[in-house]
């Protein structure tokens, strides 16, 4: 006889649950191309911001040296997103934010100003700007909303992806597949 109060178990999900958030922020080297770990968003725009005119070396980290091991190595045991050099440093208060879609196909950049409301362009923190004028020190053109590139060669295997709208499979679709737990670290 079974017991009305027991729940029917759930049959395991075939792709594992990520965090499609940024969890990590690094910065290459420009001599010997290793990674390194930035310890905050804003530590990161501020290199990121400048990266043209002041490249990134090792010993811009106390204590850290080219001779020094890579903090995290390039591989796909994570999806990698690489900004674009020079993107401007958000504006002091507000904060950027990157969502990436389920089919990993682009990360959408949003702002969430000081009153905590999530702007989507250019044309949307105009009109916050001209109705906050405590704000009006500020301008649309100090926000940059340009997507960081995805790194095909990280995007897990399980995600299918849309094919290419042009037809010549440049986003090749990927079939979804089950790994084994051994796979997942």
């Amino acid at each position: 006889m079974k017991d009305n109060n027991q729940e029917t178990p759930k049959p395991p999900s075939k792709q594992p649950r990520h965090n499609h958030s940024i969890d990590l922020y690094a910065a290459q080297c420009g001599k010997c191309f290793k990674w390194r770990l930035i310890d905050t968003q804003e530590e990161f725009e501020e290199i990121r911001s400048k990266l043209i005119d002041e490249p990134f070396y090792c010993d811009r980290k106390p204590d850290v040296s080219c001779e020094n091991p890579a903090d995290i190595e390039y591989d796909a045991t994570r999806t990698w997103v690489i900004d674009k050099p020079n993107t401007p440093k958000t504006p002091e208060g507000f904060k950027r934010t990157l969502v990436l879609r389920k089919d990993f196909s682009k990360l959408d950049a949003y702002f969430i100003t000081p009153t905590g409301k999530r702007l989507r362009t250019r044309n949307e923190m105009a009109s916050f700007i001209k109705a906050n004028p405590e704000f009006k020190d500020v301008s649309p053109l100090d926000f940059d909303f340009v997507s960081p590139k995805i790194m095909e060669d990280t995007i897990p295997d399980y995600v299918v992806r849309k094919a290419s709208s042009n037809g010549n499979g440049s986003s090749r679709s990927k079939a979804l597949k089950e790994k084994s737990e051994s796979n997942y670290q």
